[in-house]
């Protein structure tokens, strides 16, 4: 079995390689400009907007099992177009391809969305997310493509980072109470990915937490854990603020928890346990 982990040196990349490796499979983790730290890992560059450069790592690779988290926010070449290009090589290798998406392909409007729901993206990002999705359900039947919500950590995402800045005032802006979302730890995400990558299942599957939270009340349970003052975290409306995007996006992902043996915390739950506990929920992936 061998594994190709396209963006493999990003947050959720870093993640899944660190699970592949333990679990004995054979891993290669690719980057753009930093390989990260990729321990058991083979590591390889890769720019996945050229093509010919794609084309020699898969066919040197010849990968079993490809999971892309690559993207660049609304860099077209690489959100859109590059997703498409690994799907059209993982097919001409018969590789299985696991995709992951967003919440952002939708506008909110509905507030709540299954795994039927259709995109309907109001951002450049979105669109780009959408599009890929698209094409590799056409040109990849059989793959599995995975829409999450904002990925946390123990301390590690972006969005922790952002909620330090804010509070210790290096950073202007404010985190908005009308911006909701179902929050997912990577862990968990990571686990499911490897968990439905070696599987039968196929099409759109939701992996996010069961919580709803606006972007606000996050920011005030990740101080709350890392010791910081609730009041020192600024508040405020994405409506009044003038900044693209959707409102109140909840994935449902019922569907997919109930038939994946992975458990995928709340917020709530992750947010207030130990901090850097990660139960193994998950028996090493089984491989098809």
């Amino acid at each position: 079995m061998t594994l190709l982990i396209i963006g493999g040196s990003g947050f959720l990349g870093g993640e899944l390689v660190r699970r592949a490796v333990a679990a004995g499979h054979a891993v290669t983790a690719t980057y753009g400009t930093r390989p990260g730290s990729l321990a058991g890992a083979d590591r390889l560059p890769l720019d996945i907007r050229r093509p010919e450069q794609l084309a020699s790592a898969m066919d040197r690779l010849r990968p079993t099992t490809v999971i892309n988290t690559a993207s660049r926010a609304a860099d077209w070449a690489t959100t859109a177009e590059g997703a498409v290009r690994v799907a059209v090589a993982a097919r001409r290798l018969d590789a299985r391809l696991v995709h992951v998406s967003s919440d952002a392909v939708f506008s909110g409007g509905r507030v709540h969305y299954d795994e039927s729901a259709l995109p309907d993206p109001v951002t450049p990002y979105g669109a780009a997310k959408a599009a890929a999705e698209t094409a590799i359900r056409v040109l990849v039947p059989a793959a599995v493509v995975v829409r999450t919500s904002l990925i946390i950590g123990d301390g590690g995402s972006p969005h922790e980072r952002l909620v330090r800045e804010l509070a210790a005032g290096r950073r202007d802006g404010a985190l908005f109470t009308d911006d909701v979302r179902c929050p997912v730890h990577v862990a968990d995400l990571a686990r499911a990915l490897l968990e439905l990558a070696f599987s039968e299942h196929s099409g759109v599957r939701h992996v996010a937490g069961p919580d709803a939270l606006s972007r606000y009340e996050l920011g005030l349970l990740i101080a709350r854990r890392d010791g910081l003052d609730p009041a020192t975290v600024p508040a405020g409306r994405r409506a009044d603020s003038g900044v693209p995007g959707a409102l109140d996006v909840r994935l449902d992902s019922r569907r997919t928890r109930s038939a994946l043996r992975t458990q995928v915390r709340g917020a709530r739950a992750f947010l207030t346990a130990t901090p850097g506990s990660d139960p193994e929920l998950l028996e090493p992936p089984r491989e098809l």
